[in-house]
C-alpha cells in the first residue's frame, strides 16, 4: 500500500554532486524506516543507505562513508540522498525502499524491505 518513485537519477561527471528524492505516499511516511539501494548490470542489489523511523539516526555502506547523506522530510513524505563526489563506480540503478515494521535495527538488508520504487538511473562519467 506504499507508492514510492524515485526521482534525479542522471548523467554526471565524476567528481559532481546529485540528488536524488523519493516520494512515498503512505500516510504514515514518519514510522517507516527509509533505505536507499543501488543495483549495477550483472552484480546484486546493494545497500546504501537507510534512516531510522525514530530519531532519524543513519547507517551507510562503507562505500559511500563521507560522501553520500541520506535525509527525510516527513511533512513531504519525501527521503533525500545527497550524492557528493561521485566516481564511476557509482553508476547504478538506484532504488528507494520502506520498511513499515518500526523494528529497533535500522535496516540494511534487502529482505527488510517490504516496499520498492521503480529506480532512477545514475551514470558517473570518468
Amino acid at each position: 500500500q506504499v507508492q514510492l518513485v524515485e526521482s534525479g537519477g542522471r548523467l554526471v561527471q565524476a567528481g559532481g554532486s546529485l540528488r536524488l528524492s523519493c516520494a512515498a505516499s503512505g500516510r504514515t511516511f514518519s514510522r517507516y524506516a527509509m533505505g536507499w539501494f543501488r543495483q549495477a548490470p550483472g552484480k546484486e542489489r546493494e545497500f546504501v543507505a537507510a534512516i531510522r523511523w525514530s530519531g532519524s539516526t543513519t547507517v551507510y555502506a562503507d562505500s559511500v562513508k563521507g560522501r553520500f547523506a541520506i535525509s527525510r522530510d516527513n511533512a513531504k513524505n519525501t527521503v533525500y540522498l545527497q550524492m557528493n563526489n561521485l566516481q564511476p563506480e557509482d553508476t547504478a540503478v538506484y532504488y528507494c525502499a520502506a520498511d513499515v515494521s518500526r523494528q529497533a535495527t535500522i535496516p540494511i538488508g534487502v529482505n527488510e524491505y517490504a516496499y520498492w520504487g521503480q529506480g532512477t538511473q545514475v551514470t558517473v562519467s570518468s
